[in-house]
């Protein structure tokens, strides 16, 4: 994500917003809105540390080690994801989510968020989804099953190789 991000023009995106500042403003230097964010911005700790309390009637919501905190996850997702596409730039705007996955799903206002992006127009949403792997994720797999929608498997071994198609690929859907 980072070399990409770089590629593109670091901040200004080549003429572009990026919406990425806020998450890392919240959460440290090269992070964006994904499970590193999530830990570093106390909307996921591990279960022996301190966290805000459910509320009476709602159940923890755990991923492994994890317990995540769903009003502090929503109050630094949500603005963010809410505030793409009323800048005044009339040009196309990146959206950048570094991973729709487990954690991120126990949040319903989330979820509608990530759909409101992605249908919003000039909005390109460049992202991270897991590979499928055990019980399918549902709104991953509506984002993996979009035709608008251009997935790239990337690994280790290939990641470098693919910088520049989806560089292309983001810069040819900003237009």
């Amino acid at each position: 994500m980072e070399a990409v991000l770089a590629a593109l023009g670091g901040g200004d995106g080549g003429g572009r917003d990026l919406h990425r500042d806020p998450f890392r403003d919240c959460c440290g230097p090269g992070q964006g809105l994904g499970p590193q964010s999530l830990l570093n911005g106390s909307a996921c700790v591990p279960d022996r540390a301190p966290r805000s309390v459910p509320l009476p009637g709602k159940r923890e919501c755990r991923v492994g080690q994890y317990v995540v905190d769903l009003m502090s996850f929503e109050q630094l997702a949500l603005p963010v994801l809410r505030n793409v596409g009323s800048s005044s730039d009339s040009g196309h705007q990146v959206c950048v989510i570094d991973e729709i996955g487990k954690m991120e799903l126990f949040s319903q206002p989330f979820i509608q968020a990530i759909r409101q992006t992605l249908s919003t127009p000039g909005i390109v949403v460049l992202g991270t989804i897991p590979i499928p792997k055990g019980k399918p994720l549902a709104l991953v797999e509506e984002i993996r099953s979009r035709n608008d929608i251009r997935v790239f498997n990337v690994t280790r071994e290939n990641r470098n190789h693919l910088l520049q198609d989806i560089v292309t690929c983001v810069q040819s859907s900003s237009k």
